[in-house]
């Protein structure tokens, strides 16, 4: 039985324990801490779907030398996250484990085995002093994509947005490798739609430039999805901003599907979803702003390409973010 870690027990991370978990087709646990990890301790973690609710025991750490080396590890972890949680996340991979980290923003491993001039290419402004290629050899990686929209509605109970939900993955050369089915066949038993999909570099660009366009306009406008589709100008400004992306895309060689018409009409199909940036600025959390900024800045700068309409929206984004620190701050020094 192949034994899975999920480090972090937020709505995604919740999400793929509860499913994996309640099928019991692995040894999968959840690495967690404060109230989020009290909760699944004593409660377990509790999921709504479209279709149902249910509850799965799950156990839950802090510590992850208690667990040990895994098979798989998800990382479901805010990208800005991930830098200081490696050491922690060491004793959980072995030269045999497979990794999949977040893909929010561009990952680090994002021109391992890439089908062009920058192939190796490592990304210093996305990873410090290589410290994420060392820690995690992008050769044990996965890519994966989280077409999943949910929140947490209180620590360890996961409520799913919309009637959809799933994680294709895939190998970065785009092989069919026996890791990959065997981890698609477990999660697509345990309730979790998983493809293995041959191009998942192109995945992850339209889950970052996805993430790239709504999370700053909804950040600034504090609207749903709904409220967004229906508030005359904004899914202009979100289409904009992705095919000044997308085009980035072309002139790296990127091969990316659907135009950014149907990306946005399957997007606000979840229309009382709130974004996960809104979520964050709602609850007093850091915002994922800079490795989204980041991200673009860096393959923008390979290739030379203007992108006008991102500049001002993520510029605007930024200063919400910061007025929002402050206010917040500001709250605590008077609480």
């Amino acid at each position: 039985m192949s034994r899975v870690c999920i480090f972090g027990g937020g709505a995604i991370g919740g999400y793929l324990a509860a499913h994996l978990a309640r099928a019991g087709r692995c040894d999968v646990s959840v690495v967690a801490r404060g109230r989020t990890l009290d909760a699944i301790r004593r409660h377990g973690l509790r999921v709504t779907t479209a279709s149902e609710t249910f509850t799965a025991p799950v156990r839950a750490t802090s510590d992850t030398r208690e667990l040990g080396v895994q098979d798989y590890v998800f990382i479901t972890l805010k990208a800005h996250q991930v830098d200081e949680a490696l050491e922690q996340i060491a004793p959980l991979i072995g030269p045999r484990t497979t990794v999949l980290p977040p893909t929010t923003g561009i990952p680090y491993y994002f021109f391992h085995a890439f089908p062009g001039p920058f192939d190796g290419r490592q990304l210093p402004s996305l990873d410090r002093g290589g410290r994420q290629w060392r820690a995690i050899p992008p050769q044990q990686v996965l890519g994966c994509v989280y077409w999943i929209g949910a929140h947490a509605s209180a620590p360890g109970v996961i409520v799913q947005d919309g009637a959809k939900a799933g994680c294709p993955i895939g190998e970065l050369d785009g092989g069919d490798s026996p890791r990959v089915r065997a981890l698609s066949e477990l999660l697509s038993a345990s309730g979790i739609e998983s493809k293995v999909n041959k191009d998942i570099r192109a995945a992850i660009w339209m889950k970052f430039v996805n993430s790239l366009a709504f999370n700053p306009v909804a950040l600034l406008t504090q609207g749903t999805l709904g409220e967004m589709a229906e508030a005359r100008g904004v899914l202009d400004i979100v289409r904009a901003m992705m095919t000044e992306a997308d085009a980035i895309a072309a002139q790296l060689g990127l091969a990316i599907g659907p135009a950014p018409d149907s990306r946005i009409a399957l997007t606000v199909g979840a229309s009382n979803h709130k974004m996960s940036m809104l979520q964050d600025l709602e609850a007093g959390r850091p915002l994922e702003l800079g490795p989204l900024s980041r991200s673009i800045r860096a393959l923008r700068d390979l290739e030379d390409v203007g992108t006008p309409v991102l500049d001002a929206v993520l510029a605007m984004a930024q200063l919400r973010a910061v007025t929002a620190a402050h206010a917040l701050k500001t709250q605590e020094q008077h609480a």
